[in-house]
């Protein structure tokens, strides 16, 4: 089963959303790999190739469904075995259409589970015999190997879909030689009934905690110069190098980019130097030539968070900015440092992550919450 593994390529500058599972190469012995998928019909195994031609690849064997007992293969850099008794649950019909599944929700556009749940649907808002036909038709065109999880019911798996069907003295994939009862037919339209309030009620469901994803759109914080004081700077006042300037244990510096400098340097004049300095960048550069603070690395995080609580508590209108991003995720970029920045998905986005943090606390204090720190 494909899981929901995230990666990306890019292309002409477009990042473009994919996922990827396992498979076999079969390249003179068997190799285990991984065939990325992407939104854009591409497949990555040992190279990029399009559907058309992963399926050429399958029919060939080249990606390969059948094992045979005693033939070799290895894992890169992880071990090399014999099969013995291999079992396997695919074959290149089923593989193909698990894939052609999988562009399809990188898209989001309905898969074959969900098509045949619309035509369940349809059948039981009018239950005809050619809607029941169809919606069959549907079942089986899920392939195999998912058609367990098609309700996502763990418990009961598809047993009341294959029921509801196959219909009154039909039978049912699971059970060929058993004719469906009308018992287990009235049982399975129960199931979907049910099933249906339970789905219609689900959007009005409010999670104890708030919602798991924000409500505001990102919000990118590009990297920007010259940043200079100004009575609507908008989102650049978000800047750590924007003038704004903070006092820190009786120590004024220009702005939260001067003061994380001149705090990462050992030597007590570096940091005066470095606080004087005409620029930003002439204080990052002062502060890259000086010795940097014993622990510093695994400090900065803390260093930093009480800077912009600095900012942002005794700059109230550069508060009120960052409240007004509201509970958007705010994508910092820093050409310099992968660790503060997100720079293209590359980096780990530090800074934008704690002033989500410091906003957080600002709405606390407006709506009287008690924050302990």
């Amino acid at each position: 089963m494909i899981g929901n593994r995230i990666t990306y390529r890019m292309a002409d500058g477009i990042r473009v959303p994919g996922t990827w599972r396992h498979a076999f190469i079969r390249n003179g012995d068997y190799f285990l790999t991984d065939l990325f998928i992407y939104a854009d019909g591409l497949i990555n195994c040992w190279g990029l190739v399009t559907l058309e031609e992963f399926e050429d690849k399958l029919r060939s064997g080249w990606v390969a469904t059948e094992l045979p007992d005693g033939a070799r293969a290895s894992g890169h850099e992880l071990a090399a075995w014999k099969f013995s008794e291999p079992r396997t649950w695919h074959t290149p019909e089923l593989l193909l259409a698990e894939v052609r599944d999988t562009i399809d929700r990188l898209n989001g556009r309905p898969d074959s589970t969900d098509r045949c749940l619309a035509a369940v649907d349809v059948f039981l808002a009018d239950r005809t015999e050619e809607k029941r036909a169809a919606a069959r038709a549907a079942y089986l065109a899920i392939p195999e190997t998912q058609r367990h999880y098609a309700l996502g019911d763990m418990d009961r798996k598809d047993g009341p879909l294959q029921v509801l069907v196959a219909g009154p003295g039909g039978r049912a994939e699971a059970w060929p030689d058993e004719a469906v009862t009308q018992e287990e037919y009235e049982e399975a339209v129960a199931y979907f009934e049910d099933r249906a309030k339970w789905i219609a009620e689900r959007p009005s469901r409010v999670p104890a905690d708030g919602p798991a994803t924000p409500v505001a759109p990102a919000i990118h914080l590009y990297e920007s110069y010259p940043l200079k004081p100004s009575d609507d700077p908008g989102k650049k006042a978000l800047r750590n190098g924007y003038p704004a300037p903070i006092e820190v244990d009786g120590v004024t510096y220009p702005s939260v980019a001067y003061a994380y400098w001149a705090l990462s340097a050992a030597d007590p004049d570096a940091r005066v130097a470095i606080t004087g300095a005409e620029s930003a960048y002439a204080a990052q550069q002062l502060a890259a030539g000086a010795r940097r603070r014993d622990g510093w690395e695994q400090a900065r995080t803390a260093v930093l968070t009480g800077l912009l609580r600095a900012k942002y508590t005794q700059h109230p209108a550069l508060a009120e900015i960052l409240l007004a991003t509201d509970d958007a995720t705010l994508v910092y970029d820093h050409v310099d440092s992968d660790f503060w920045g997100d720079n293209g998905g590359r980096g780990r986005n530090w800074t934008g992550r704690l002033l989500e943090l410091v906003r957080s606390e600002l709405h606390a204090e407006h709506a009287g919450i008690r924050v302990c720190r």
